[in-house]
């Protein structure tokens, strides 16, 4: 593996799975990832080709702020973190369960 390669390996951070991602996925061939906070659209792109061998349409990023949460008497705050939603061309496909 190159350089560039194993950059864009540890782009995907995690498969988020949840009930919103999996009616994504049935309905419009939409995948949704965890990914680091500094990623661009072009990086999740290639980085889910390389890892999955699939084509991607296109890639929707967003930033998911933290919530603010109560430990005892103190208040925390959890991390910012960043998500995308990557719709496959058609005839494409991810199986989530095997990756």
């Amino acid at each position: 593996m190159s350089i560039n390669q194993v950059k864009l390996a540890s782009v995907l951070q995690a498969p988020i799975v949840s009930e919103k991602s999996s009616i994504a996925a049935d309905s419009s061939n939409q995948f949704v990832f965890k990914v680091q906070n500094d990623a661009t659209k072009l990086q999740v792109k290639n980085a889910v080709e390389l890892m999955f061998n699939v084509k991607v349409e296109s890639v929707r990023v967003l930033n998911v702020k933290g919530k603010i949460k109560r430990f005892g008497r103190t208040l925390g705050k959890r991390s910012d973190w960043k998500k995308a939603y990557v719709k496959l061309q058609s005839g494409y496909s991810i199986e989530l369960a095997s990756a």
